[in-house]
């Protein structure tokens, strides 16, 4: 049995600690804030209740696995998991509008069809067939083994199968995700659809490399899916009481200040009060920028490892209180599109990014009782991408953009709203420890490795890192995968190559 020290109670650093303590190892988690979960957080006010990160979970499948591993018990005893369906609603700059079925290639082609022409669905189910490709020769290597040691072959091959396209009669194939929009889907709409994807992360579909396309993917493959009874913060708890019924420590308020090293392994963690808690294995849950500050230098670099991704997006929120229940047939999420798509990616990744002055926003109106303090009200979210280190200067201006896209979403919005709250990059940097409030993004393939994260190993002996700042990167998915691949390295070692 090893002590292992864990820093943060991030989603994956529990799921790596509930897999280690059924292995048999004492894990304590060591979380500088007052609570556990990251990003999943929640605002609670006048009987009103929101998630402050994610609001939808894709490929659920990964934490069913974590509570299979870890006491052979489905996650739906734990918390109750609903498909959102329809998985999303599209409000285009034209006005166009369309519903699409989840986890439905055939119905969302159908519903294309129906509202943008008949060659606008065939486009975007011949688009998802080699999206479909792209996932399967990358799911592996990005998501499901250590990053390789030869890491600079998925640098340098875009394995998105892309069409081959004339452009000034010279044959030329898509290699950023807006190429594919252009050129593969021909549509305004659909590739503001399409990009509307990436945008979410916070990646510019300008830069973003063709196999970004895998996102698209696994929404419409494994559909979207809302934890009802309180929003995905009743996951983070799920997974925090999973740890404590493994007889994972945690200790709140603990801020780690340094990790200790010996002979060229850890050695334990340093506390801000002073105290030294040894241990032969320590898992970082932080940011590569803190983990240089903690172990006095910077364990990831060396050697040819992937460069420290940083992230270059953060996220501005309005959580809306409003009087009046839930409309009959309210579509769970709502993304309203920039009237300019152009100008949106000039202002978020220009030379001196800035909040759009009519951004590309996300509507959540989630079905769930336990938001509201009755049924004579309503929960909303509304979402916008903004720089991260965004100073949130003009914090209600900033919110009013968000009001005047989501009126397109809830008809009425002002008329009923109670109150609301902002929450800006600096709420996001409090609840993550991340000093500018960025978001990771998931890993993705070529673009000469910029997309990378750094491996779980380090040069340190002992030492890993783990979460959405290290592979596979950032995402629910990612952060669970993450906890399952540093688990098994520490179980089996070097010699790790995976779930099989």
């Amino acid at each position: 049995m090893a002590r292992i020290a864990v820093i943060g109670a991030g989603m994956g650093a529990m799921a790596a600690a509930a897999r280690l303590a059924v292995a048999g190892h004492r894990v304590v988690v060591y979380e500088r804030t007052a609570t556990y979960g990251g990003a999943l957080g929640r605002f609670e006010r006048d009987g009103f209740s929101f998630d402050t990160g994610p609001g939808l979970l894709p490929l659920p499948a990964v934490w069913r696995d974590l509570f299979v591993k870890t006491g052979k018990e489905p996650l739906e005893s734990r918390v109750e998991l609903v498909q959102v369906d329809p998985s999303s609603r599209h409000v285009f700059a034209d006005g166009t509008r369309v519903s699409l079925p989840n986890a439905s290639r055939a119905g969302v082609v159908a519903a294309l069809d129906a509202a943008l022409g008949p060659a606008a669905g065939q486009r975007w189910g011949d688009f998802l067939v080699r999206a479909r490709e792209t996932w399967d020769r990358t799911r592996r290597p990005l998501l499901e083994e250590p990053l390789w040691p030869n890491w600079r072959v998925l640098a340098e091959r875009e394995p998105y199968p892309a069409v081959p396209h004339k452009r000034r009669l010279r044959t030329r194939r898509a290699g950023t995700l807006a190429e594919v929009g252009a050129w593969e889907l021909r549509d305004a709409r659909i590739a503001a659809l399409l990009e509307s994807h990436a945008l979410a992360y916070g990646l510019d579909p300008r830069t973003a490399p063709a196999n970004t396309a895998v996102l698209p993917y696994m929404e419409y493959a494994f559909g979207m899916w809302y934890v009802r009874g309180g929003g995905l913060r009743e996951l983070a708890r799920a997974v925090y009481e999973r740890c404590l019924a493994r007889r994972v420590e945690f200790r709140f308020g603990a801020e780690v200040t340094g990790i200790v090293e010996k002979d060229g392994r850890v050695a334990g963690v340093e506390l801000a009060d002073g105290a030294l808690a040894e241990a032969e294995f320590v898992l970082a849950g932080v940011a590569p920028g803190v983990l240089d500050r903690l172990s006095g230098g910077s364990p990831l670099r060396g050697g040819g490892e992937v460069p420290p991704q940083r992230g270059g997006a953060s996220r501005l929120t309005v959580l809306l209180a409003l009087r009046g229940g839930r409309p009959p047939g309210t579509v769970h999420r709502t993304v309203v599109h920039a009237p300019d798509r152009d100008a949106e990616l000039d202002a978020l990744f220009g030379a001196a990014p800035r909040m759009p002055s009519r951004p590309t926003v996300t509507v959540l109106r989630p079905e769930d009782p336990a938001l509201v303090p009755d049924s004579d009200h309503e929960a909303v979210t509304v979402t916008s991408v903004v720089p991260a280190g965004d100073d949130g200067s003009d914090t209600e201006d900033r919110a009013e953009r968000l009001l005047e896209a989501a009126e397109r979403a809830v008809p009425g919005l002002r008329d009923r709203l109670l109150w609301h709250e902002v929450r800006t990059p600096a709420d996001v940097a409090a609840a993550t420890g991340v000093a500018d409030g960025a978001i990771p993004v998931p890993a993705l393939a070529g673009a000469g490795g910029r997309l990378l994260h750094p491996a779980n190993g380090t040069r340190t002996g002992g030492l890993f890192t783990v979460g959405g700042w290290s592979h596979p990167g950032g995402g629910l998915p990612h952060a669970g995968m993450s906890g399952a691949l540093v688990a098994g390295l520490v179980v089996e070692g070097p010699e790790f190559r995976g779930s099989q």
